[in-house]
């Protein structure tokens, strides 16, 4: 029931649909989007400001994990961009909401993925601690520490599917995007790993670092196979200055 709140949510945002604002508790809502003031009343004058219909919301994937529904989706909002979104609930309402945005790229990466297709069900529900563990690992390994000998052990091969704009499919593409990077002087540092949420073979990391020198904020999804990390998507968001946030939240503050 949760999963359809959120969904249902979102999709208000481009139908203006009151009824599925409702999940939020109009006392309680604690917003992350540092663009957006809080409270429900942050939200509802963020939805003020758009252009009337312009907004455009699929969501593509939805996942739960206790307390916390995390979804995936294509946006129009303020311009073309693919989104994560995490909202927390209590008692039945939603209490908390996170959010990553990127502008969405013009054209497919160079294995012809895009920044949102791939499989959208969460299958193996019983393993959703075992693999939770295997992508903090991983990320705390890989991207955090650059552990780079541990780097195969997480692989199966060179299968490895790629939703990044910028980088091919297989582990050999992403050796060569990081080597590329390297070269040009873009460095891309993950310092902090705030939240770890999954349902099933899917899960979802949300780290704190930076990005060609700028802070940054990285959702990073993972699916698992046979214990492997098969396929990623990820977005990156640039954290803007304190001074401009409209609420004193926090990008993170899980």
């Amino acid at each position: 029931m949760t999963k359809k709140q959120v969904v249902d949510l979102l999709k208000a945002i481009e139908t203006g649909e009151s009824t599925p604002v409702a999940v939020i508790n109009p006392n309680k809502y604690t917003q992350h989007n540092t663009g957006i003031a809080d409270g429900l009343a942050g939200f509802g004058a963020a939805l003020a400001q758009l252009p009337p219909n312009s907004a455009k919301v699929n969501t593509v994937r939805v996942f739960q994990d206790g307390d916390f529904v995390f979804a995936h989706t294509d946006y129009n909002f303020f311009g073309p961009k693919i989104g994560f979104d995490i909202f927390r609930f209590e008692d039945g309402k939603i209490v908390e909401h996170w959010d990553n945005l990127q502008q969405t790229p013009t054209s497919p990466n160079p294995s012809g993925h895009t920044m949102i297709d791939g499989p959208t069900q969460a299958t193996d529900l019983e393993k959703t601690e075992v693999n939770k563990a295997l992508v903090k690992n991983f990320v705390d390994d890989i991207l955090v520490n650059g552990r780079m000998e541990k780097l195969a052990g997480y692989f199966n091969g060179d299968n490895y599917i790629q939703h990044n704009p910028q980088i091919a499919d297989q582990l050999s593409g992403l050796g060569a995007a990081l080597e590329a990077m390297g070269k040009a002087g873009i460095t891309m540092k993950y310092d902090t790993i705030h939240k770890v949420l999954g349902e099933g073979n899917f899960v979802l990391v949300v780290s704190e670092g930076s990005f060609a020198g700028k802070h940054t904020s990285f959702y990073d999804l993972f699916r698992v196979e046979n214990h492997k990390i098969a396929e990623h998507w990820d977005v990156l968001e640039t954290i803007t200055p304190k001074e401009e946030w409209k609420n004193q939240n926090g990008k993170f503050g899980f």
